[in-house]
């Protein structure tokens, strides 16, 4: 499953818009680009049923070379059990990890998400999958391109604490999983990644 062709084309208008107001010069050429943008913003708010004027503040904050956002999510295992965080906001589970920060690699963000959100200390030592988030069934889609990497890390200190964002941390085997936030991790990968634990030679998934 992937996110909606109209989707696609604006997120697609997006980047034209954002990558032209970062390169044009010629007041004609911002004026057209603006207008595209515009273009996208409305497609937007009429598929999601969102006010224009929030998602045209949403579209006019990200500026510079368009380029997909990074996601990195934590994936930690207690013998057979894997830690997932419950998130405030929405009062379901997911895998530790948010959005990687300037200045650090994918393993020092998700170590510090980790470590943020759950508590625990950990050492990342292996990528598991880099993901397109729109060729997977997320819910709700999202107005731009993300990556989403997946790692493996093992605990090597701290222990079980809340967070801002997070208000219950716990160890899950694959037959009783909570109720997941979709937009976040589906099912469909939690399951993957218990086969990447049961078989640690599988290869790197990527699409």
């Amino acid at each position: 499953m992937t996110d909606p062709q109209w989707l696609d084309w604006c997120r697609r208008l997006q980047a034209i818009a954002q990558n032209g107001l970062c390169f044009a010069r010629d007041p004609h050429d911002v004026e057209r680009y603006t207008a595209i943008r515009e273009i996208a913003a409305g497609m937007l708010s009429r598929g999601s049923g969102l006010d224009v004027a929030l998602v045209r503040g949403v579209l006019e904050k990200e500026t510079g070379y368009a380029t997909p956002k990074v996601d990195v999510r934590g994936v930690v295992f207690r013998g057979d059990q894997l830690l997932l965080v419950r998130e405030r906001a929405e009062g379901r589970w997911t895998l530790p990890g948010g959005w990687a920060d300037p200045c650090e690699s994918p393993a020092e963000s998700v170590e510090r998400e980790i470590r943020e959100e759950s508590g625990f200390v950990t050492r990342a030592s292996q990528i598991l999958a880099v993901l397109d988030r729109s060729k997977h069934p997320h819910e709700p889609p999202f107005a731009f391109h993300v990556y989403k990497i997946f790692m493996r890390c093992f605990i090597i200190g701290g222990s079980e604490c809340l967070s801002q964002e997070t208000d219950a941390v716990g160890f899950f085997g694959e037959a009783n999983l909570p109720e997941l936030s979709i937009s976040r991790v589906t099912p469909q990968q939690i399951r993957r990644l218990f086969e990447h634990h049961r078989n640690p030679a599988l290869p790197a998934d990527f699409d």
